[in-house]
Formats: C-alpha cells, structure tokens, sequence
C-alpha cells in the first residue's frame, strides 16, 4: 500500500546525497570557522524553526556532549530551547526578534552564529544573522532551496538544493554529524581537545 511512497523517498534521497561533493568546499570552510570558535574556547549559538529547532538543539548537544569521542565539553547553545525568553520577546517585540534579541544579548567576540532554514528565507533567523554581522561574529547558514535570503547574509552558506523540505533535512542531519566528527577528529589526541 505504502510502498511507491516509500520508493519515492528513498529516490529522491539518493538522487540528492551525490550533489553533496558541489557542497564541500562551503562545508569544510564552515567546519573552519567553527574549528577556530572551540579553539578560542568561544561558543557557537544555533537556531532554526520547527524541525530546524530540533536540529538545532541536538546540535548543541553533540558539541556540549559528544559526537563520538571523549573529550571536554564545548560551548554551544540553541537559541530555540528557552520558551520564556522565546514567548517574552514574541510577544512584547515580534516573532523575528526571538533569536535576534538571544544573539544581541549572548554574543561576544569570537562566538559563532549558525543559522538553520530549509527555505533560507526565515525572517528570524535572518534577522539574528545581520545581528550577528553587526556584533563581529562569524556567521553561517545551513540552508535549502536557493539559499534564500539568509544566503546573501551570512560569511558562509551551506545551500542544500532541493525544495523538498524532508530531503532538505536529512542531508541537514547529515553535515551537522559531519560537522562533528571533523571537529573531533582535529582534537583528537589532545587530552584537552
């Protein structure tokens, strides 16, 4: 019954994965700026809306944790996780403040902004992307479709070309673990890294 649903699926994320190899000069250049931020013993603050969110905070828990080696905890937060602070600032100022206001408030030099949008046009996380820009940070967007406008906002933008917003998250899933693992692996054999 199900079954062309799922051929469908699995079609189309094979197709997309091979497209992967355009993407990695944006990839590690990212995993760069994001290498560069732990050294420094800065943080990286992420966000992104609905299944975006969730990558989000499972990213910052691989770095606060770990991906797949013991090493020490690196700073991270989801911009996504505090609701008083999300409710407070939606209410009193508007829905594209809530990250803004978090990064305007959190950021210091040498920190991190990492923006996810499936769309690359959510005008929140845009709007913490210019504030990030603004505050000196280096920013990066994990995106889909053309990049949107988040595209043009951001030091270095992870474009994954698709519109199929399931597809666009896997591969989203994907380079986040990849982000990992590359960051664990410079540190590995350093006690401290």
């Amino acid at each position: 019954m199900f079954e062309h649903v799922y051929k469908q699926a699995f079609e189309e994320h094979l197709t997309l994965f091979p497209k992967l190899n355009d993407l990695m000069d944006d990839i590690m250049r990212a995993a760069g700026y994001m290498l560069e931020t732990i050294q420094s013993g800065k943080k990286i603050m992420v966000c992104g809306n609905g299944g975006s969110a969730a990558d989000a905070q499972h990213f910052a828990a691989e770095m606060v944790g770990r991906f797949r080696r013991e090493r020490r905890p690196w700073g991270a937060i989801a911009l996504t996780t505090d609701t008083s602070i999300l409710t407070a600032v939606g209410n009193d100022y508007s829905f594209e403040e809530i990250f803004a206001r978090q990064v305007e408030a959190l950021a210091s030099p040498g920190d991190l902004f990492l923006g996810i949008s499936t769309s690359g046009g959510s005008g929140n996380v845009l709007k913490a992307a210019l504030c990030a820009r603004i505050k000196g940070i280096k920013t990066v967007g994990l995106l889909g479709n053309d990049g949107g406008s988040i595209s043009r906002s951001v030091d270095c933008a992870v474009i994954v070309p698709c519109n199929v917003t399931a597809r666009i998250q896997e591969v989203h899933s994907f380079v986040l673990h990849v982000w990992c693992e590359m960051m664990e692996s410079a540190f590995a054999g350093c006690r401290q890294g």
